[in-house]
């Protein structure tokens, strides 16, 4: 797969604690430079990343509920507002890891169906925490969301203990089929983490290491 191909599939994330204005526009200027899919930030990023971006074909994406997902219902469809309304076009929202292992499928239901309700039709990813949940728990996430009438299913934070994996990746697109997209992230770091990932079935690829992957990309291109 080349750079230009790889491009379309990526997500470039910045979305550590630390990061401030200068990342933000060091991330835009990646974003913009290697052509990928969307710039992924904070929050009280999403209005900065949409008037840099404004004038580009890369979209704006935003957390929600990020990196736990115990925030309240209410907490997390007032950030996907405002978020919306500072120009965010998408939100990856960190389902209620809790009340899922609880097997409270009601909370976690309703809370991802008030988010997308909020959106007003633009796209939902679903963060599972794939790290912290049994392979029956991911199985019920995953049809949960598909009900709840998200857009796609995401591994990872990228902050638990594990990221995406392969066999996650598979597991998923297996229960989902071609329902939802598949949105992999958290410890991709290399090409070959990259392409791995997305022949298990992957159709996007979030990642702060977008500059090292296109980069070996172009080279093996070369």
């Amino acid at each position: 797969m080349d750079a230009a191909d790889l491009a379309k599939r990526l997500e470039h994330a910045v979305l550590q604690p630390q990061a401030t204005r200068e990342d933000v526009l060091i991330g835009v200027q990646t974003a913009v430079r290697w052509g990928v899919r969307a710039l992924v930030v904070k929050p009280c990023h999403v209005a900065l990343a949409a008037r840099e971006l404004a004038e580009t074909p890369v979209k704006v994406v935003t957390v929600v509920g990020f990196p736990h997902g115990g925030h309240t219902v209410a907490t997390k469809v007032a950030e996907a507002r405002e978020a919306v309304a500072h120009g965010a076009e998408e939100v990856d929202v960190v389902l209620n890891i809790g009340a899922l292992r609880d097997r409270d499928l009601a909370t976690v239901f309703y809370e991802i169906r008030s988010v997308v309700e909020a959106v007003r039709g633009r796209p939902v990813k679903v963060i599972l925490e794939t790290a912290y949940l049994t392979d029956a728990e991911k199985r019920l996430a995953c049809r949960i969301a598909a009900r709840a009438g998200a857009a796609y299913v995401k591994t990872s934070t990228g902050f638990a203990p594990g990221g995406a994996t392969v066999a996650d990746v598979a597991l998923v697109r297996r229960i989902l089929g071609r329902r939802l997209g598949v949105k992999a992230a958290g410890g991709i770091r290399t090409y070959a983490d990259a392409v791995a990932l997305l022949e298990a079935g992957a159709d996007l690829l979030g990642t702060s290491h977008t500059d090292a992957i296109l980069r070996e990309a172009a080279a093996r291109a070369a």
